[in-house]
């Protein structure tokens, strides 16, 4: 999945850089790669109906270090005006952001209210802690590509197609 969306990224003449969550990565230079991008795209696989560890950790060092005015302003309240909404204070109003998830769950667990476990919700009202913390940075989400069932019954072609229409519409 990243490598078709570098690929797409790069035919419509954009230039890309990527970061792999599970290698090594200096922080302020993942600051600057926010800094320098119209479009973040994450790559997440869903564990535990979350991100993984490797990206919480990521998260936890490169987003707190982003809290010291490069990524925002604080939490956007200030003594000065403690009227100001909680969470306003992104400096990145300008950057897209688009999730890719995979699933073990298939499709039809989500936005169901019949189904036992999301009870009729849907894959955004899952991830909504992630869409908050993207928010909090000013960032704007794209519309979120989802590959379901990926372990119990893989269609990864057709994910990849699916995928590369959707970069194709929303890029």
């Amino acid at each position: 999945m990243v490598d078709m969306a570098a690929e797409v990224v790069h035919a419509k003449g954009h230039e890309i850089q990527i970061t792999r969550m599970t290698e090594e990565y200096d922080v302020n230079a993942e600051l600057e790669k926010h800094l320098w991008a119209d479009i973040v795209i994450l790559q997440i696989p869903v564990n535990w109906m979350g991100v993984s560890w490797s990206f919480k950790r990521y998260m936890d060092l490169v987003y707190t270090a982003g809290m010291q005015g490069v990524l925002c302003d604080g939490d956007g309240r200030h003594l000065e005006d403690p009227s100001r909404q909680y969470g306003s204070g992104g400096k990145l109003q300008n950057t897209r952001y688009l999730m890719s998830l995979s699933f073990n769950a298939p499709e039809a667990a989500f936005n169901d209210p019949g189904q036992y476990l999301f009870q009729g919700k849907s894959v955004d009202d899952l991830m909504i802690s992630m869409h908050m913390n993207f928010r909090f940075f000013g960032m704007t989400a794209l519309p979120t590509f989802v590959s379901f069932d990926v372990i119990k019954n893989p269609d990864t072609g057709n994910d990849l197609k699916r995928y590369q229409a959707h970069l194709q519409q929303h890029l």
